[in-house]
C-alpha cells in the first residue's frame, strides 16, 4: 500500500510565512492636503490624506475641552474591487463596517497623539482605498500616521504649531492562520480562507494599541495566538522603519 504524500506548504504568491508583501509609500499624492501617501501593501492601495480645520467639533467647544481632535474617514472607490462597490452616499448612509474602521483608525492615531498640544486644531485623516487585495484597514491606519506626521512637521515648520503632539509612531498589520500554519500579512486569497483572521495595531515602541481575531468558523489556540503575535511584532517593527523613510521623503519633497 503506498504512503500519501503531503505537498509542502506554500503561499499564493511564494512568500515565507513572516514575510511582508512589498510595501511602498508614495508621498505628496494628493497637493492640496497638508500630508498625504499613496501607500501600497501588495496589490492593496490606499490613499492617506491628512487636512488641517481650524476648529474643533462643537461637543468640544460646549464641553468646553481643552486641545484639539483627530478624526478619520475611510471609503472603498466603487472600482476598488472585482465586483463595484456601491457608493455609500448612494445608499444614504455608510455600511459598518466602514463605520467600523474609520473609528478603528481615528482611536489608532489618537492613541500615540497628545490632543492637548492641537489647540484648537482638528486633523482629518481621509483613506480612500483605489484597489482592494486584503489588509486595507492595516494599510490605512499605516498610511495615515506617515500622512498626519508629514502634515505635523510642516505646521511645525510654519510655526501654526508649538511642538509635535505624536507621542510614539503606529502602524497595523494582519496576521492568520493560513492552511494551518500561522502567516504574516494575508493577501486576498489568504483572508478568504484563513481559519483565523486577526489585525493587530502596534506602536513603534511595540506596545499594542489594539488587536481584532477570530476563529472563521474554526477555534484557535494559545499557541497558535502567540505565534501570530511574534510575527505580527515582526512585521510592525519592519513597518516603522519604513514608516520613518517615508515622512523623511515626504518633507524633503
Amino acid at each position: 500500500m503506498s504512503e500519501t504524500i503531503q505537498a509542502p506548504f506554500a503561499r499564493p504568491d511564494g512568500r515565507a510565512i513572516d514575510q511582508l508583501r512589498p510595501i511602498t509609500f508614495q508621498t505628496g499624492i494628493a497637493p492640496h492636503a497638508l500630508g498625504s501617501v499613496l501607500v501600497g501593501f501588495g496589490d492593496t492601495r490606499v490613499i492617506c490624506a491628512a487636512s488641517i480645520d481650524n476648529r474643533v467639533p462643537s461637543w468640544m467647544r460646549a464641553q468646553k475641552v481643552e486641545g484639539g481632535w483627530m478624526t478619520a474617514e475611510y471609503s472603498m472607490l466603487p472600482y476598488s474591487t472585482l465586483d463595484r462597490k456601491q457608493r455609500d452616499i448612494s445608499r444614504g448612509k455608510a455600511d459598518g463596517r466602514t463605520i467600523e474602521i474609520q473609528r478603528l483608525i481615528g482611536r489608532s492615531m489618537r492613541a500615540v497623539f497628545d490632543l492637548k498640544k492641537l489647540t484648537g486644531k482638528t486633523i482629518w485623516i481621509d483613506c480612500d482605498v483605489l484597489q482592494a487585495d486584503g489588509g486595507t484597514r492595516t494599510a490605512s491606519i499605516t498610511g495615515a500616521y506617515v500622512a498626519a506626521q508629514i502634515a505635523v512637521q510642516k505646521l511645525i515648520a510654519q510655526e501654526a504649531l508649538a511642538e509635535n503632539p505624536f507621542t510614539d509612531s503606529v502602524a497595523a498589520i494582519s496576521v492568520g492562520v493560513y492552511q494551518d500554519t500561522p502567516v504574516l500579512d494575508l493577501n486576498y486569497l489568504e483572508d478568504k480562507d484563513a481559519r483565523v483572521d486577526a489585525n493587530l495595531v502596534m506602536t513603534g515602541s511595540g506596545k499594542y494599541v489594539e488587536t481584532q481575531s477570530s476563529g472563521e468558523e474554526a477555534t484557535f489556540t494559545r499557541d497558535e495566538l502567540n505565534s501570530l503575535l511574534e510575527l505580527g511584532a515582526k512585521g510592525i517593527t519592519e513597518i516603522t522603519q519604513l514608516q520613518q523613510a517615508a515622512i523623511q521623503q515626504g518633507l524633503a519633497d
